[in-house]
């Protein structure tokens, strides 16, 4: 059987220094950052300053598609008229963007 197929004997296995560990670890560590923290720390932030922003006049758009016009706003909520003489109540934090004004007009 040997004579086909050379026998393969078990060799030492080197160990990994722990600085290459580390410097695996760190690298990991930092495109995890750069590819998932930093980007979502971001847009976070982008949203704060939207919700932030709002005033009675504005014109939104929601997560759920509703676009309307900012006719009165508390500390967690906004009143939006969606259609006239259709006033709903939403969550500050259910607004997805702001809208340039007579973007609904244009509609």
């Amino acid at each position: 059987m040997n004579l086909l197929f050379s026998t393969a004997y078990a060799q030492e296995s080197g160990q990994a220094s722990t600085t290459y560990n580390l410097i695996l670890f760190g690298g990991m560590f930092l495109l995890f950052y750069l590819i998932l923290w930093r980007p979502q720390s971001k847009r976070a932030k982008e949203h704060k300053e939207l919700i932030s922003g709002i005033s009675k006049g504005d014109e939104v758009m929601t997560s759920g598609g509703l676009l309307g016009k900012v006719t009165k706003v508390s500390d967690d909520y906004i009143a939006v008229e969606v259609a006239e003489g259709v006033v709903l109540n939403i969550q500050k934090s259910s607004v997805a963007g702001a809208l340039p004004k007579g973007t609904i007009n244009q509609i």
